[in-house]
């Protein structure tokens, strides 16, 4: 098998402790995504939600999970909708899953074909006095889109309007934001095999390499190695694309004393890696590179001494500037007194650092994240602080992932070179 796949006794842990905080008499339904068009008869690469994904592990389309943990018969307690297969299905797209192996899969007894579950939730909602539904409430999220989820809470709002209709997010989000040991071995693998690749690529970049070879070299690593691919666009930014924080055009040549900024991560059975290296073209660091490198990577031992238990991300980002503004005095970006003096609602850190330094990781890789909540034991975070000196075409971004835990953080990364002496090394 190309990937291991998750055991369904975490499916289940993940339902049981869902059920656990839903209310007596409530019902929670949760819908895959569509698969979306694209031009002609063509489709995008389908991706399934991820509450849905984090309830069951089904990965396909047209399904849907119903928890209703105090139905009056065990029954009806959880059920899977699956689309129902057939030969002609088999021989266009392939194996679906059929009720048996929707059952191994996710652990739920009783699968019922998609065209059931109107009747089933008519004859269940009677007992209901709550109904439990996802919204997309990430708060960088695009809602332009609708989606199964969405357009089911209109539909389900019409058809039972005197019903109590809850959000469901808030619940599962305050569980998919702490990993289990199996998500944690799936997030290790991830990052394993993106380390494999940051070694793949080393020897490989040299002035005259197009920044899309690099991304071949990446994604032939990642994909030898069991991952269904990157786990978000990559950016393989050289030069003046590395102060360009989205740049993922990807098709520009390297040129000798440049930098090369690596932002890029594998997916592995739904878990993400997210990786940042920046390295020289050349091979070895001008004065003035290693100069901002090593600067950078003080900030990050920094951030990963204070992103512990307890920290609001608001107070830990706030100490974080105050760090880098002593980095971006020495290295001759702005003066002491310019920064006694700045104008606090324009602070002069943000001209070279201008992003949030942590986000939660896990099946998104900027997972979803209850909102205030303190860092918490058994969380997974990034750690990513970045100069960026446009006037001297000159950006620096370096990102490792952390599982917080209660006396001492694991760097997930490890072993993935960053000192600038060991990436000079594998690159020689």
């Amino acid at each position: 098998m190309r990937t291991q796949f998750p055991s369904a006794t975490l499916f289940e842990n993940h339902r049981s402790n869902l059920a656990a905080l839903l209310p007596g008499k409530s019902i929670a339904i949760v819908h895959a995504n569509d698969t979306y068009p694209s031009n002609a008869d063509a489709t995008l690469p389908f991706r399934q939600c991820n509450d849905l994904f984090y309830l069951t592990g089904v990965l396909q389309e047209e399904t849907i999970v119903l928890l209703f943990p105090t139905a009056h018969d065990p029954a009806d307690r959880e059920i899977l909708f699956v689309r129902e297969t057939s030969e002609t299905i088999a021989i266009w797209e392939g194996a679906k899953l059929t009720k048996e192996k929707a059952t191994d899969r996710t652990g739920i007894s009783r699968v019922e074909w998609i065209p059931a579950f109107d009747s089933i939730l008519a004859r269940l909602i009677p007992q209901a006095e709550n109904i439990y539904l996802p919204t997309n409430e990430h708060p960088r999220a695009l809602p332009g889109i609708g989606t199964r989820n969405s357009r089911f809470i209109r539909d389900c709002q019409a058809r039972f309007p005197l019903h109590e209709y809850k959000r469901l997010t808030p619940l599962i989000q305050s569980l998919r934001v702490l990993k289990s040991e199996e998500e944690i071995r799936f997030t290790q693998t991830a990052c394993d095999i993106t380390g494999a690749g940051f070694r793949r690529i080393l020897p490989f970049v040299k002035p005259g390499v197009g920044e899309w070879e690099v991304e071949a070299e990446f994604i032939h690593e990642f994909t030898r190695r069991g991952s269904r691919g990157f786990a978000y666009t990559p950016i393989i930014a050289g030069g003046k694309n590395a102060c360009v924080l989205h740049y993922i055009e990807n098709n520009c040549g390297l040129k000798d004393g440049d930098l090369l900024l690596l932002d890029v991560g594998a997916e592995y059975a739904g878990w993400n890696a997210d990786m940042t290296r920046t390295i020289p073209v050349s091979g070895k660091f001008s004065g003035r590179q290693r100069q901002v490198y090593e600067a950078v990577l003080r900030i990050l031992r920094f951030a990963e001494r204070i992103l512990r238990p307890g920290i609001l991300i608001a107070d830990y980002q706030k100490q974080v500037i105050a760090e880098m503004e002593k980095e971006l005095v020495a290295l001759g970006l702005f003066t002491a007194e310019e920064a006694a003096a700045q104008d606090d609602t324009k602070p002069l850190v943000k001209k070279h650092f201008m992003h949030g330094t942590s986000h939660h990781l896990g099946l998104d890789v900027h997972d979803v994240s209850p909102p205030n909540e303190p860092v918490a034991v058994g969380m997974v975070f990034t750690i990513e602080p970045g100069i960026y000196i446009r006037d001297e075409n000159l950006g620096i971004r370096l990102e490792n992932d952390y599982l917080i835990g209660e006396t001492a953080n694991t760097n997930l990364m490890a072993a993935i070179p960053i000192e600038p002496g060991d990436i000079e090394a594998l690159m020689a």
